[in-house]
């Protein structure tokens, strides 16, 4: 009896072993915290997208995506696209952090923010980003910098502007891949998401996040040929052709978005994934088309500058089912979303401007404050008060303190009602001039980025004219601004030496990997098969001089035929400078040095 009762045990365990260990997995696979997939489009509107009553675009994959998700109708971001990347990175208003403009030294993230990729990295999270960062391109303000561990990026604002590898055009480029410039095939928006798909694969057994950030639909409108033939024939008759290379860019970056709902379906953790996808800011060349019944494009303070799209799913999290929420709500509310969401440790340093948007999510909504929130347009060199703004509460906005709109039935912001409701406008008002003087008491305005020179992290640095601090606008922070050497007086980086040492400083009009000498002509065309893009031809070849002051250096030296860049030499201690690099012609006219490379000998 005794060996009958034995043998049936053994036979039991070795039946319930496997369920067991089934129960097992499935209970850690519960457990696992929920990967986190944001993909985020450039200058894309609310207006351009099918599902939010576009009758011209075709987006079926995000439209498919739209009637699954949770819907923010009223979310607002900031009306250009470093300074709304700043707020969803920091929890923080894109003035306080340093990411007011979009060059000039004021789209560089402040060291002493804390990212969001750094609280899933401390909660155990493996990060990366493909595409456009836009808050600083050397040390330490890469995104391998502040949280990411796989990185694959262009420079500055978009292909083509002054950080970026020269030459690159959405086709065949030179990206950043972890600190190092790399060749890809293909097109830009496929070569980001095709990124994030091997980073997504390579994952899928730990918590992840994923931010997709394309520099598309961003200008120039290069695209391939096939998207742009989607948009010809009798219905587009009447539309630009700007505007069709536009929505073919999108419609591109929505094939893409279908790949990774694809993928992450095949792979099994759609389910367990928060996937966002959201926009910048307005609408750049959509406006004239269809605008979601919204007044104002990019950059603008009326509202199609900044009310774009937020969708979330999350089916484990019972985030699915096409709901709306009307609520007004902002990009700075993401960071405490996923803190609160996921319930990661993050105690901030510096006070948040976000709110958690939990409540919403889970319907417990009730007791949610009417909240005042303001978003403005700066693009200077310092922030101006009463620039370009608006203030926003659930029914009303205040514009420049001018015009008042309700929102309820003024979408479209047609209506001026200010002096028929002066008390509403006067408690709008109130709330700009104490949302203000937190800035001053930040005192933003006196702080800067300082690109740090002579690390291990990053030597040598390679600074362009992108982040020079610069009183009258000039386009020099663009390579077309090297090709025509335009000028900016008066311009100057701000630089920390780390350590003291020898150190050599190159200034060049054009970068190493160009091949081209400082009085080189450009050649005026490159080929672009895709799209008919023409470049402008050089148009000075008479630098004479090279002027470099920093530190203890304060030296010019001749510029001699053919020279590609001037080097000079010197011992500077660590320390906090002003760096001035000019270029100077044969009539004595100052330029700055478009590319300067700094190393620790």
């Amino acid at each position: 009896m005794k060996e009958r009762n034995l043998l049936l045990f053994l036979v039991l365990i070795t039946f319930l072993a496997p369920i067991d260990a089934a129960f097992a997995q499935v209970k850690n696979k519960t457990k696992q915290k929920p990967n986190v997939i944001i993909v985020i489009t450039d200058d894309q509107g609310k207006g351009d997208l099918a599902c939010e009553g576009n009758p011209y675009i075709k987006t079926p994959a995000i439209d498919k995506f739209y009637s699954n998700a949770v819907r923010f109708t009223n979310y607002h971001v900031s009306t250009t696209c470093a300074p709304t990347r700043g707020a969803i990175m920091t929890g923080r208003h894109s003035n306080r952090v340093n990411v007011f403009h979009t060059i000039n030294g004021r789209s560089i993230l402040f060291e002493d923010e804390v990212t969001l990729p750094q609280i899933f990295a401390q909660n155990g999270y493996t990060n990366a980003m493909f595409g456009k960062w836009h808050l600083g391109d050397n040390y330490p303000y890469r995104p391998e910098d502040r949280g990411f561990h796989e990185v694959i990026r262009h420079g500055g604002g978009g292909v083509g502007q002054g950080p970026d590898y020269w030459g690159n055009d959405y086709f065949d480029d030179t990206y950043w891949h972890n600190g190092e410039m790399e060749k890809y095939e293909g097109y830009c928006s496929d070569v980001f998401f095709d990124g994030a798909l091997n980073f997504i694969e390579t994952n899928k057994d730990k918590p992840f996040f994923c931010y997709i950030s394309t520099n598309a639909p961003h200008s120039p409108y290069n695209l391939p040929k096939d998207y742009f033939d989607l948009y010809q024939g009798k219905k587009f008759k009447d539309i630009n052709e700007r505007t069709l290379r536009f929505y073919g860019m999108i419609t591109n970056i929505d094939d893409n978005f279908k790949k990774l709902e694809d993928k992450l379906n095949q792979l099994g953790i759609a389910d367990n994934t928060i996937v966002i996808f959201t926009t910048d800011n307005g609408t750049a060349a959509g406006r004239g088309v269809y605008n979601a019944g919204m007044k104002g494009g990019k950059g603008s303070q009326y509202e199609g500058g900044h009310r774009v799209p937020l969708y979330i799913r999350w089916p484990d999290g019972q985030l699915t089912g096409g709901k709306d929420i009307d609520n007004l709500v902002a990009h700075y509310d993401l960071l405490p979303t996923f803190v609160d969401l996921l319930g990661l440790d993050f105690n901030p340093v510096k006070p948040l401007d976000g709110k958690s948007l939990k409540p919403l999510l889970s319907n417990e909504n009730s007791n949610w404050e009417n909240r005042i929130l303001y978003m403005d347009t700066q693009r200077e060199q310092n922030l101006i008060k009463y620039r370009k703004y608006t203030v926003m509460d659930a029914n009303w906005r205040l514009v420049d303190g001018k015009e008042l709109y309700n929102m309820s039935n003024d979408l479209g912001q047609e209506n001026n009602v200010i002096e028929a409701n002066q008390e509403v406008a006067s408690r709008l008002a109130v709330g700009y001039e104490k949302w203000w003087k937190s800035f001053v008491d930040e005192e933003v305005n006196e702080r800067y980025a300082y690109i740090k020179v002579g690390s291990a992290k990053e030597n040598p640095s390679r600074i362009s004219a992108h982040d020079m601090i610069v009183g009258k606008y000039s386009q020099a922070w663009h390579q077309n601004g090297a090709i025509n050497a335009v000028q900016a007086g008066g311009g100057k980086w701000k630089i920390e030496f780390v350590e003291d040492g020898e150190y050599s400083i190159s200034l060049r009009r054009f970068p190493r990997e160009s091949g081209l000498a400082i009085n080189a002509t450009f050649p005026a065309q490159k080929e672009a098969v895709e799209y008919d893009k023409t470049w402008p031809a050089g148009i000075k070849t008479d630098f004479k001089e090279a002027f470099l002051y920093v530190a203890n250096i304060s030296k010019t030296l001749e510029i001699k035929k053919g020279q590609d860049e001037v080097t000079f030499k010197g011992n500077i201690p660590a320390g906090k400078y002003d760096m001035e690099a000019q270029l100077i012609d044969e009539v004595g006219r100052l330029h700055p040095a478009y590319y300067v490379y700094v190393e620790k000998l």
